[in-house]
């Protein structure tokens, strides 16, 4: 993996101010940004609609003037990568949804939550951890047009297959996660409503992001946007958590 020059980016939800963790991370980017003379950006992670809201956005950004914080590209100064509000960015994740549904490494599911939640509870009895069984994944055309006309909305979710997914952190070194404990994970609520591991990973790489430096609870969402980068031929950057 190389890198000509060094990106980072902090990429907060406008969904109430911000918090000391928060600021903490944006500083380790943006200090890291400026000893390497990289580039620190700014980046709304807004596509929670019904909770992100423009005072929360607003609140953001004078917590970091208040500081004497700045970024070198965001959405209130635009730079080359924009726009820089996920919100605004909606054919780029449903374009990277439809690369992922063409190649099968997403698809479809109709189970509701009463079914999803039934299916915890049963290997929660037998001591496994809960993760989606997949049974979706193999329904025939006529299976799943018999669901939409019957009412039922999909959401959309990856295809994880078997093995080991070995993430290099700078900071952790070499971390492995099971495909088999991820299970087929959900990546978007429809066509245009991504959630947060394939917003992240496309917007990441639309925005050459070359470090992503953010808190150790991220740790367990990195295996899945790794295999989400594979599958749509994205370049990883390192991470460091």
């Amino acid at each position: 993996m190389t890198h000509d020059t060094v990106r980072v980016r902090f990429a907060p939800s406008p969904t109430g101010a911000i918090h000391v963790g928060g600021i903490r991370t944006a500083l380790f980017n943006l200090l890291f940004a400026r000893q390497r003379n990289g580039t620190f950006v700014l980046r709304i992670e807004d596509t929670d609609t019904e909770r992100s809201k423009p005072e929360s956005e607003r609140q953001i950004f004078d917590g970091f003037h208040w500081l004497g914080l700045s970024w070198d590209e965001g959405p209130d100064i635009g730079g080359p990568c924009g726009p820089y509000r996920q919100s605004e960015r909606t054919t780029f994740y449903t374009d990277a949804l439809k690369k992922l549904l063409a190649n099968g490494r997403a698809y479809p599911c109709y189970c509701t939550k009463e079914e999803l939640e039934a299916e915890r509870r049963a290997q929660e009895e037998h001591g496994q951890a809960p993760f989606y069984s997949g049974k979706c994944r193999n329904l025939t055309a006529e299976e799943r047009s018999a669901h939409e006309k019957g009412g039922k909305v999909p959401i959309y979710r990856f295809a994880s297959g078997a093995g080991t997914v070995i993430v290099e952190d700078m900071i952790r070194g070499k971390v492995e996660f099971l495909q088999e404990h991820l299970g087929d994970f959900s990546i978007a609520r429809s066509m245009t409503e991504p959630l947060y591991n394939l917003a992240a990973v496309v917007d990441d790489a639309a925005m050459r992001i070359t470090h992503v430096i953010r808190g150790e609870e991220h740790l367990s969402n990195t295996p899945r946007q790794m295999l989400l980068s594979h599958a749509l031929g994205l370049t990883l950057p390192h991470f460091a958590h």
